[in-house]
């Protein structure tokens, strides 16, 4: 299955196929589980790409959705593809507050995003938590560096470069992003183990991987195995 890149030839996601819609749905319907859905309030969703999420999110909770990413050729093709009445995109940098309207934001919320910003994390963190107004949510999915897959793709220099990794992004584990939070004065932090579905898995598989994972997820000892972290913090 191809992947899909930016404009600096960084992978940035899986295009088609029924395992990569089979993916992003279930995180999006995930993500809607830690929000007290309200059509009066607000989401940005931070690395949007071609917009998938950001028009899931809005159709499906009616609540004003705001996707950004930094590359221009994701956002035009994402506007181009909107439309939910409440969905809007923008190329913009997150950590200048002054380019987005709408801000504060009840959520901000990202697929595979904090990875990418591994070595200025602590001050990417401090940026969303400016941006989500008082008691709001951060969630975002992220890759676990825990799991085989993973492990293997984001040690191994080959298998990087193959993989078309930006040189910076590293994944993370559960200890490393609960402190980094910690850190960044977010509360009620949580962080769990979820989804064993990985990117580029054949479609004929998808099902069959999927009911494996929820298994799994339940399963002391194999849970800590899954493809990704779910994280959910508050900004006090």
């Amino acid at each position: 299955m191809p992947s899909v890149r930016d404009e600096g030839g960084y992978n940035q996601g899986w295009s088609g196929g029924g395992s990569t819609t089979l993916r992003s749905d279930r995180r999006c319907d995930l993500m809607i589980t830690k929000m007290a859905v309200d059509p009066s309030r607000s989401v940005l969703e931070i690395g949007c790409g071609r917009g998938e999420l950001a028009r899931r999110l809005a159709g499906t909770t009616g609540m004003a959705v705001l996707g950004i990413d930094r590359s221009p050729g994701f956002v035009a093709e994402a506007r181009q593809n909107a439309t939910e009445p409440t969905v809007r995109f923008e190329a913009a940098d997150f950590t200048q507050p002054g380019e987005l309207a709408g801000a504060p934001f009840d959520y901000v919320v990202g697929n595979g995003i904090l990875h990418h910003l591994y070595h200025s994390l602590p001050r990417s963190l401090e940026a969303m938590r400016a941006l989500l107004a008082e008691r709001g949510r951060l969630i975002f999915l992220e890759p676990n560096l825990h799991n085989p897959y993973v492990y293997l793709i984001f040690s191994r220099p080959r298998l990087r470069r193959m993989a078309k990794l930006e040189p910076d992004e590293m994944a993370f584990t559960r200890r490393f992003i609960t402190s980094a939070l910690d850190a960044a004065g977010f509360v009620d932090i949580e962080v769990s183990y979820r989804d064993f579905l990985v990117p580029g898995t054949p479609d004929r598989l998808a099902r069959a991987v999927v009911a494996a994972g929820d298994v799994a997820e339940r399963t002391r000892g194999l849970k800590h195995l899954a493809q990704a972290l779910v994280i959910v913090a508050d900004r006090p």
